[in-house]
């Protein structure tokens, strides 16, 4: 089966007004209308780097408990988290396999791993 939804764990976590953070989450694979209709948004227009905040805003589908997840959430995230996100959004709509299939040598499981959560974690 094809997945087109993915579940992240942001590396701070987003902290809402009442307190409570959320760190689980996921995030759908993008269409082509997610990257073209930001391309029209005035915000985007008078700074580029704000694409990125809409985007996300766009293919986040759940953070935690939260009800709605738009662009003024994702401008409150703290910068390791939205670093964190940009990442795995290349990684799960990128056309390259990141994942390498495993034998271990003990006890003869096969397995796959991330190539980029275990340079993720060792970095």
């Amino acid at each position: 089966m094809f997945q087109t939804e993915f579940e992240f764990v942001l590396p701070k976590g987003y902290l809402d007004k009442d307190g409570n953070l959320h760190k689980k989450g996921i995030m759908r694979l993008a269409t082509a209308k997610d990257e073209i209709a930001p391309l029209q948004d005035y915000r985007v227009k008078n700074n580029e780097s704000y694409m990125t905040i809409i985007l996300l805003s766009r293919v986040i589908t759940k953070l935690g408990d939260l009800k709605n997840i738009d662009t003024a959430t994702i401008e409150k995230l703290f910068s390791a988290d939205l670093d964190y996100l940009q990442r795995f959004y290349q990684k799960i709509n990128s056309e390259e396999s990141n994942t390498v299939h495993i034998k271990c040598p003990h006890c003869d499981s096969e397995f796959e791993i991330g190539l980029d959560e275990v340079l993720y974690q060792r970095g």
